[in-house]
């Protein structure tokens, strides 16, 4: 009979863990805002070949209340629904509590790529506006993932006619 108690106490034991395990890891998945991440530059990089390669410097705000610490960067950036380049990153750092941090992604846009966004453009002269969307996410160990998107459109600049104003 004390043997049957003991199990029922490791029994209990275990359920009480399991128990707070499960609370603290919910406490993990609190509402956070999304981050706000915009282009803050762009510099060229030694390309291979048909490929032209470029460091997109991406400035991340973070308008949450808890740092984000991050073990790698992925990036995808498209221009008129179609991608238009990619890169991947494994640096690691930190973009403080209501803080930004630069993070720098080298990206690759391949010739193919570069001839099918030409052929869209001429399809985009007509509405005269191009749309881009920019989706990736900063990596840490576990559920955190931080998953970003940026999407607009900006005008095309039209050439007028000499002596017109």
């Amino acid at each position: 009979m004390a043997s049957r108690s003991l199990f029922q106490t490791h029994i209990l034991a275990a359920c009480v863990t399991l128990a707070a395990l499960m609370l603290s890891a919910c406490t993990g998945l609190q509402a956070r805002d999304p981050l706000q991440v915009t282009v803050a530059g762009i510099e060229p990089l030694q390309g291979e070949g048909m490929e032209v390669r470029l460091m997109v410097k991406l400035r991340v705000q973070n308008p949450n209340d808890a740092s984000i610490d991050y073990k790698g960067v992925a990036l995808t950036m498209d221009v008129q629904g179609k991608t238009f380049a990619s890169g991947v990153s494994d640096a690691t750092g930190s973009v403080p509590r209501f803080g930004e941090a630069v993070v720098s992604v080298p990206v690759t846009i391949s010739a193919f790529r570069m001839m099918r966004q030409a052929m869209g453009m001429m399809d985009a002269a007509n509405t005269g506006k191009i749309s881009y969307e920019m989706k990736g996410k900063l990596s840490s160990s576990g559920f955190g993932t931080h998953r970003f998107t940026t999407k607009g459109e900006f005008q095309m600049p039209t050439t007028q006619p000499a002596g017109t104003t």
